[in-house]
């Protein structure tokens, strides 16, 4: 019997509905699939904080950026100040605070750093110990040949950070709390800039500022060749060269601008540490992009570093004779009563306060025009080439039968003349090429006088001291010499050791510029000078500014062919970069660095603080008023202490304007001693009483309210015969802050 076979046998309606559903299925999942393509192109086109679209379409290899910034305001009180080589202007408290600002670029394979510090110059020593820092955190990532370090040459900061014995007499010798603040300052700007590591792009820009800065040397610069300074329309540089820096996402996170100006609006009679005209430009231009931060915080970085400001003074009304008006002498800046002491050259504005605010925000504003409209990106390596020079003996050819040399250090008699931003003492002069036998009859009892080779060589500067021949207790200034170029892509910074004057620093440029241009990748090459860096070594003039010996050419210590010397070292490093040979160039003779114990210092401890009778420390001497106008200035006097005694101050503040909010009960910081509108006097009493001064210059913008001031120090007592350090507080009165004395 046949076995029957089970099974589901479909009718033709069922089968007719099965192929009506896939096909439905089918149409579905097309529908779908079509309206996700859609809302998902619909969603990408939107643009939502999260997740921001690319304001600008990436490169390919985009450059690694970091920024960072860092505190490295040093010891405020009974210090000497850097700049104008005064030993009685010392500090005696803060006007603004000082920054150091690091920038790192990263190509993916090499990486440059160029570091903008609040200072005034950098110099070997503080260099060197950076370096031993940054090597015992990061190896042999930070290199002598790809970090430059550069001094904004504020002549407003507390001196005491170098080895050669020249400087430490005017800064009464090396002090250890002035140069570790600068030190930790710089590496923990490269840190933070280090940590912030990010792909990003760079632009570059440059435009003129024409009212921003004055040649106070005019008959030197004149002695250039006619041919030469008729291819200029001025004769101080009036280019302002910025450097951009974007995230992928087009976002700003940091501004690098170089412009050649000299930071002394603040003049010699200033006693409080400040960053100066270049302080206040990164200080305007960071404030208007870190919204809601006090100063010295937020993410975004503006650095505005020195340049060739050798012959370059923000004084642009120009030196005049205080007891006339009348201009002053031409050729020696004196005048016929009060001779050089009467020739005095001013800024922009009403006092120096004004001036650096003015000279400042000139250059904020034009940054920040240039900022915005940057289009210029740079593209390719990044490189640097690094040598160290002995100076005292370079050989300049100049045809196949003469040369020149490079000669021991040594100052002419104009060097103690000073210049119209900061006049010298007793009788020298501008422009001095005779020399004076009572001056050169003290030296030579003195130190002795100079060799005939010397004075052969710096011809025809009169020598009022061979440095390069002192050597006691350590050598008065430096042989081996800094020379160093970084390169990102067809930007070329050239960092120089010292003050280039106006031309000099025009023919360095256009010598790195030509010997660069040879390789395609660096069409079109920007080069620019950044002052001030790694080592200091006075003035860079050119050969025929030399010759007239005003200040700057006396002060340009390896003789007349120094510029000469320079541009060729440069245009060796320039080659190297270009032929891609920078790993066959010599090394050179490394510096000293002098052990601790065979640099003198002259600075005292403060004596114990005393607090006047039936008061202790932070108590109110003098009480704000009980309501002010916008534009006055709020003051308050303290029972203080010698701010020598707070220590590091780094990342601290001595005063703090605070706003109470009612809703809330609080007190907010509106205010502190990085704020331009502060003031914090140090006044030095006898027998350790001393006390503080606080002003608040209130600003327009200003918001209605309450207000209160507050001083933080510490005081030293000695007790048992142990020494003690306590910190204070004193806090004003509350005070109201109006539009108007007008009530309705």
């Amino acid at each position: 019997m046949a076995r029957k076979t089970v099974g589901c046998r479909l009718n033709g309606l069922e089968i007719s509905l099965i192929v009506l559903f896939l096909l439905m299925t089918a149409v579905s999942v097309g529908l779908i699939t079509v309206l996700a393509l859609k809302l998902d192109s619909e969603k990408s086109e939107e643009v939502t904080p999260e997740e921001p679209t690319p304001t600008v379409n990436p490169q390919e290899n985009p450059y690694l950026i970091g920024v960072g910034r860092a505190d490295c305001t040093g010891p405020v009180a009974d210090l000497p100040m850097m700049g104008y080589a005064s030993t009685e202007q010392t500090a005696r408290g803060i006007h603004t605070r000082l920054f150091s600002r690091a920038f790192i670029v990263d190509d993916g394979s090499k990486r440059v750093v160029f570091v903008t510090a609040d200072i005034g110059m950098v110099s070997q020593r503080l260099r060197l110990e950076v370096f031993q820092e940054l090597k015992a955190k990061y190896g042999d990532l930070y290199r002598q040949d790809n970090v430059v370090m550069s001094g904004t040459h504020t002549h407003s900061g507390v001196g005491g950070y170098f080895q050669y014995t020249l400087f430490m007499i005017t800064s009464k010798g090396y002090i250890k709390p002035s140069i570790q603040a600068i030190v930790s300052g710089i590496v923990r700007s490269i840190d933070i800039a280090h940590r912030n590591l990010r792909p990003g792009r760079i632009f570059i820009n440059k435009g003129q500022l024409v009212d921003n800065n004055l040649n106070r040397s005019p008959h030197s610069y004149l002695n250039n060749p006619e041919e030469e300074r008729n291819r200029y329309e001025f004769n101080t540089d009036k280019q302002i060269v910025i450097m951009k820096f974007t995230d992928l996402d087009g976002d700003g996170m940091g501004l690098l601008s170089w412009f050649a100006v000299h930071p002394v609006s603040m003049n010699n009679t200033n006693r409080m540490v400040s960053s100066d005209n270049l302080g206040y430009a990164s200080y305007a231009f960071e404030q208007e992009k870190n919204i809601g931060f006090l100063p010295g915080e937020g993410p975004f970085v503006a650095g505005f570093s020195s340049s060739n400001l050798g012959d370059s003074s923000p004084n642009i009304r120009g030196p005049v004779c205080l007891n006339t008006g009348e201009k002053c002498d031409y050729l020696n800046s004196s005048c016929p009563v009060g001779g050089k002491k009467a020739c005095v050259a001013f800024g922009p504005g009403e006092d120096m306060f004004e001036s650096t605010r003015i000279i400042g925000e000139n250059m904020y504003k034009k940054a920040k025009e240039l900022y915005s409209s940057a289009k210029q990106e740079l593209h390719g390596s990044v490189h640097g080439a690094h040598q160290w020079v002995n100076m005292t003996d370079e050989t300049v050819p100049f045809n196949s039968t003469h040369s020149g040399r490079t000669c021991k250090p040594a100052l002419g008699h104009s060097f103690a003349a000073g210049t119209t931003d900061g006049g010298g003492e007793f009788n020298f002069i501008q422009g001095d090429t005779d020399g004076d036998p009572f001056w050169d009859g003290i030296r030579d009892a003195l130190v002795g006088p100079p060799s005939n080779e010397s004075k052969a060589c710096h011809w025809p500067k009169p020598i009022l001291f061979s440095t390069g021949e002192m050597d006691s207790p350590l050598p008065w200034h430096p042989a081996i010499v800094d020379v160093q170029i970084i390169t990102i892509g067809s930007l070329a910074i050239v960092a120089v050791p010292g003050e280039f004057t106006t031309m000099s620093g025009r023919r360095i440029r256009e010598a790195v510029k030509k010997e660069l241009e040879v390789q395609e990748s660096f069409t079109n090459a920007e080069v620019v000078v950044a002052g001030l860096c790694n080592i200091y070594t006075h003035y860079i003039t050119t050969y025929e500014e030399y010759q007239i010996q005003r200040y700057e050419g006396a002060s340009t210590i390896f003789g007349p062919h120094t510029l000469s010397a320079y541009i060729q070292r440069y245009r060796g490093l320039a080659k190297a970069i270009a032929h891609g040979t920078i790993g066959e160039l010599p090394k050179g003779p490394e510096p000293p660095f002098f052990d601790e114990d065979r640099l003198f210092n002259q600075v005292k401890d403060p004596v114990a603080d005393v607090a006047p009778a039936n008061t202790t420390f932070g108590d109110v001497l003098q009480q704000v008023n009980p309501v002010y106008k916008v534009g006055e200035i709020a003051s308050v006097t303290f029972v203080a202490g010698n701010p020598r005694n707070s220590g590091d101050i780094r990342d601290k503040t001595l005063v703090t304007v605070e706003m109470f909010h009612n809703d809330t009960n609080t007190w907010e910081i509106v205010h502190t001693d990085a704020s331009w509108e502060t003031r914090f006097h140090w006044i030095k009493g006898i027998a350790g009483r001393s006390r503080s001064e606080v002003e608040w210059h209130i600003p327009l913008t200003a918001q209605t309210g309450t207000y209160r001031i507050q001083h933080f120090g510490h005081y030293k007592q000695s007790k048992d015969n142990n020494t003690i350090i306590m910190p204070y507080v004193g806090a004003s009165d509350a005070f109201k802050v109006t539009r108007s004395f007008y009530y309705f």
